[in-house]
C-alpha cells in the first residue's frame, strides 16, 4: 500500500511517498481504509526531530494520529462492525494515518452528516480538551487562557471550557478574532505586549493557561501566572528548559466521549472548522500550513 513516510527528520520537504506493507489487524483491532486523516502540530515537530527526547520515533516512519474511513477488515473479536461501515478515531502505532490503511483499536461510529474531513476535527481535539481541562483543574468562575484559539483543540478547548462557566481569554491571529469571539472567549492577538492585553481582560489574573500553539508564548504565561503552576503546552518543546508541563500525561482516549462530540456537531451544539484539505501528494505544503500556527483551523490529509 502507498504511505506518506520519512526517514530521516527535517523540514516537510523529508515526507514523500513509498510502499509499505499492508497491516494486519491483531485481536480487537480493526483494519481502516482511510479516507482522511489529521495534520496535527505535533506530526511536524516529530518529523523535525524535535521531539525525540519526549516521542523516541523509529525511522522510517508513518505519521498520523488521526483517521477517518471505511472498515476494510476485522481482528480477532471484533463485533457489532461490518466492512464498510463508517468510522473514525484514532491510529494504532507503528501505524500512522498518512496511509491508504491503518489499524485502528479506538473508534466510534460516523453519524450521518458528519464527511470524513469533519470527522477527523474530533479525535485528538476532544480527547486532549478533555484530559488536560482536568488536569488543570479549571473550575467555574476561573479565568483559562488558551493559546492558539482558532485551531482544532482551541477551538474544541475554548468551546468546552466555556460551557463549564470557565471565563476564556483566547490569543489567534488577528484574522481569527471574530471566530474565537464567537466561541465564547474574549479574544486578543499575539505578539509583543501580550501580557498587557491579557492583564487588561483579566485584571484579576488568569487561573490556568493551555498553550495549544506552540508558538513561543510560554515566557508571557508564565509572567501571567507568576510562576510555572497550573500551565500546559500542548506543543512547545521549550516546556522543559522553562519547567512547564508538557502535554500532561498519557491519553485518555474514549470511544464515547469522541461518539458524544460527534453528535454534538451534526446538531451544531459544537463547531470545528477544517482549514485545508490536501491530497496524499500534497503532503509537505500541508505540513507547512500546519508548521506556520495560522491555519484557522483542522489541515486534512486525504488519498
Amino acid at each position: 500500500m502507498k504511505a506518506i513516510t520519512f526517514d530521516t527528520f527535517g523540514d516537510p520537504e523529508v515526507l514523500h511517498i513509498a510502499e509499505v506493507p499492508l497491516p494486519e489487524p491483531g485481536p480487537g483491532q480493526i483494519r481502516v481504509k482511510v479516507r482522511a486523516a489529521g495534520v496535527n502540530p505535533v506530526d511536524g515537530k516529530i518529523r523535525s526531530g524535535a521531539m525525540q527526547a519526549v516521542f523516541p520515533t523509529p525511522l522510517p516512519a508513518v505519521p498520523g494520529i488521526e483517521l477517518a474511513g471505511t472498515v476494510d477488515a476485522l481482528g480477532d473479536g471484533v463485533t457489532g462492525l461490518a466492512v464498510g461501515d463508517r468510522v473514525f478515531g484514532w491510529a494504532d502505532p507503528p501505524t500512522g494515518s498518512y496511509a491508504e490503511y491503518a489499524l485502528a483499536t479506538t473508534y466510534a461510529r460516523l453519524p450521518d452528516g458528519l464527511d470524513f474531513p469533519a470527522a477527523v476535527t474530533l479525535p485528538v481535539a476532544v480527547e486532549t480538551t478533555n484530559r488536560v481541562l482536568d488536569q488543570l483543574k479549571v473550575a467555574a468562575g476561573e479565568t483559562l487562557l488558551v493559546h492558539g484559539a482558532s485551531g482544532a483543540v482551541g477551538q474544541v478547548a475554548v468551546q468546552v471550557a466555556v460551557s463549564r462557566g470557565v471565563t476564556v481569554i483566547a490569543t489567534a491571529g488577528e484574522k481569527n478574532q471574530d471566530r474565537v469571539r464567537a466561541l465564547g472567549a474574549l479574544p486578543t492577538v499575539y505578539g509583543p505586549g501580550l501580557v498587557d492585553r491579557v492583564r487588561a481582560l483579566a485584571p484579576n489574573g488568569v487561573d490556568a493557561v493551555l498553550d495549544a500553539a506552540g508558538k513561543g508564548v510560554l515566557p508571557d504565561s508564565i509572567e501571567l501566572r507568576g510562576g510555572t503552576d497550573r500551565i500546559i503546552t500542548l506543543a512547545d518543546p521549550e516546556a522543559y528548559r522553562l519547567g512547564v508541563v508538557f502535554a500532561a500525561g498519557p491519553d485518555e482516549r474514549s470511544a464515547d466521549d469522541l461518539a458524544t462530540f460527534a453528535d454534538q456537531l451534526v446538531a451544531g451544539e459544537v463547531q470545528t472548522a477544517v482549514a485545508a484539505v490536501y491530497p496524499f501528494s500534497q503532503a509537505t505544503d500541508a505540513h507547512r500550513l500546519s508548521d506556520s500556527g495560522h491555519a484557522g483551523g483542522k489541515v486534512v490529509l486525504v488519498p
